[in-house]
């Protein structure tokens, strides 16, 4: 039995990989943008004008609290605590709604029900399993989350409704 060199392997993988870039660098920078996917994304401007919606909120009620606002990978885009918030601790809470909101792409309130329905496993998910976490949609997709942490669940997920509802694709 015959085995081809150790020269000609890596001279045939050479030729291969010559080959290769060869095809890489023939794509027109033009070719490659036309494969990227247009996708919406949240932009400060709109985080602004959700936070200010979920304030007046909060402000009306009577509920100073934290809101933020995250992209759809749940970084954080904007988050404020409003004055006499009932807890410093409001501003990571709110965030991390949202972050949960965004990634699980659905309330944040439906881990706390698997929790309450007996689903004990939902700890493990790494996520706050907390009401008050809402993601914003737009054509189908999650393109980001609002957080809102006052003083109750209730009251969060009002005033995050608010804020969802004064978004404008």
């Amino acid at each position: 039995m015959q085995y081809p060199s150790l020269v000609s392997r890596y001279a045939i993988r050479a030729v291969k990989l010559s080959a290769l870039m060869l095809s890489v660098a023939l794509i027109s920078p033009a070719q490659a943008q036309q494969k990227q996917v247009d996708k919406p994304v949240l932009t400060l401007e709109q985080a602004r004008t959700i936070v200010a919606a979920a304030q007046e909120e909060a402000h009306k009620n009577n509920w100073p609290g934290a809101i933020a606002v995250v992209d759809d990978g749940g970084w954080p885009i904007l988050s404020e605590r409003m004055d006499n918030a009932a807890t410093t601790l409001g501003v990571q809470l709110a965030t991390e709604k949202a972050r949960t909101a965004a990634l699980f792409k659905r309330p944040s309130a439906d881990l706390e029900n698997a929790i309450n329905g007996g689903r004990a496993a939902a700890i493990t998910a790494g996520l706050v399993m907390m009401e008050g976490g809402l993601p914003i949609i737009v054509g189908g997709q999650v393109i980001g989350a609002i957080g809102v942490s006052v003083d109750t669940k209730v009251h969060d997920s009002q005033i995050a409704r608010a804020g969802v509802a004064a978004f404008k694709p």
